[in-house]
Formats: C-alpha cells, sequence, structure tokens
C-alpha cells in the first residue's frame, strides 16, 4: 500500500475536535467516511494530533494508507468533493512507508486570536475570542517571554491532561497586535499539553487586562500551580498553523 500524507484545513466551529468520538461529530469521522466513500472500503486515518471542540486547522497532517493506487489529485478534488465545506484537503503527497505524522513532527506552530474591539463583531465570532475591555499589548507580549524555553508548564495544562510529564519547550512565544483591534498570539514548541495554549492565552490576558503585574506569569510558571494560572481561553479563537517536519 502506498501512505499518503494530507495537510487539511478545518473550521472546527462543529465538530468535537479531530479525534472520533461518541458525544458529536468529529473531523477525523468526517474524513475517514470520505475516504470510504472514494476507495469503497473502510480507511483509518491517523493526524498529527488532536485538537479540541472547537479548534480550527490550517494544516492539520493526516496520513493513511491508500488501498490502491490514484493520481494525487484524487486526494484533493476528489475527496474535497465527499467533503462537507467546513473541512478542505489542501494538499497531498506521498510519504515514506511507516511515516508517523505524529512521532515524525519536530513541532507544531499555534495562532491564537483576540478581538479587542469595542463592540462585538458577527466576522470573528468563530475564530477570535471577543474581549472588548482595551488590553495592554506591551505588557503582554513583556510577560510572554517568562514562558519561552525548556519548563515544566504544569501550571498550563488542564487538569484531565494524560501527559506523563508537563516538561516541554517553547521556541516562539509573540504577541502582536494593539489594542481596540485584533491581538495575536504567535506560539511554537516541539509539543504541546492539553489546553497549554489556551492557559497561555487567558494568563496573558489577566495581564492586558491590568489584573495582575507582568512579573506575575514568570511566578505562576514556577508554580507549576494550575490554580494560579488564569482561565483556560475558549477555543474558537484558537487554529493549529502548521506541523513542522525535516531538519529546519
Amino acid at each position: 500500500m502506498t501512505r499518503i500524507k494530507l495537510t487539511v484545513e478545518y473550521d472546527g466551529t462543529g465538530y468535537v475536535g479531530w479525534q472520533t468520538q461518541d458525544n458529536g461529530p468529529s473531523v477525523q469521522a468526517r474524513l475517514e467516511q470520505a475516504l470510504g466513500e472514494l476507495f469503497g472500503a473502510p480507511v483509518e486515518s491517523v493526524a498529527a494530533g488532536r485538537t479540541d471542540s472547537g479548534v480550527h486547522a490550517a494544516g492539520q497532517v493526516v496520513c493513511f494508507d491508500s488501498p490502491r493506487e490514484l493520481p494525487l489529485k484524487a486526494y484533493t478534488m476528489g475527496l474535497n468533493g465527499l467533503l462537507p465545506e467546513d473541512i478542505s484537503v489542501v494538499g497531498a503527497e506521498v510519504a515514506a512507508a511507516g511515516f508517523d505524522p505524529r512521532r515524525g513532527a519536530r513541532g507544531k506552530r499555534y495562532r491564537y486570536l483576540i478581538s479587542n474591539r469595542r463592540a462585538r463583531s458577527p466576522l470573528r465570532r468563530r475564530t477570535h475570542w471577543e474581549i472588548f475591555q482595551p488590553l495592554d499589548v506591551g505588557a503582554m507580549a513583556e510577560a510572554a517571554r517568562a514562558l519561552v524555553g525548556r519548563h515544566d508548564f504544569s501550571a498550563f495544562r488542564a487538569s484531565d491532561c494524560q501527559a506523563a510529564h508537563a516538561v516541554r519547550e517553547v521556541n516562539v512565544l509573540e504577541v502582536t497586535g494593539r489594542a481596540g483591534d485584533e491581538v495575536a498570539l504567535a506560539v511554537e514548541g516541539t509539543a504541546f499539553l492539553k489546553h497549554m495554549v489556551r492557559n497561555f492565552a487567558g494568563t496573558l490576558v489577566e495581564v492586558g487586562r491590568g489584573r495582575r503585574p507582568v512579573g506575575w506569569v514568570r511566578e505562576v510558571l514556577e508554580s507549576r500551580d494550575r490554580t494560579r494560572a488564569g482561565p483556560t481561553a475558549p477555543p474558537q479563537g484558537l487554529t493549529l498553523v502548521e506541523v513542522l517536519y525535516g531538519s529546519g
């Protein structure tokens, strides 16, 4: 069988997340349904990582073993003709035999968007966390520097996170934008804990709102205590931008 690597984009609003679950529709289930229709037989897929309910992806990586040879355009044009409008295969290529999209990844890039307008935005409500109080973006950016590097991120993991340990390496955490418009967090790391980026966002917003000083974020990190960090930011602001492979 030929191993196929897909790059998949999706609006996660209507899904319980990437992974197939019993409590609602998932992106994985819809993709595997389309693959089954394309091949006339069940096809199992694996992804670079889970995304939570309501979280989006611009560059989720998915692999499967193709039951028969098809031209690559069948995996883009053909599958997109079978998928709903909120899921799209934006790239397809032949992968090495045994390629694992999760274990083969050297890191991921995420983006978290905040709409900081004073009025609600009908066009941003599915892709941004709407905060109407002006944020101090400079203070958020300064506080974010404490989270770059290799640390124990226990203070930023979900209570039900199943990871064996909380040590992770964050290579990039940048806060850009301006109060009264859009604020963006760009995060890149080797691996992430459950809700880690959303907990970064919720904690940095506490600083942006003036509720906490810049130095508080480092104190939270060093405490390794989830109860000391900010709230988990809502899912719709988060997008998996890219899964990183190779040595670059």
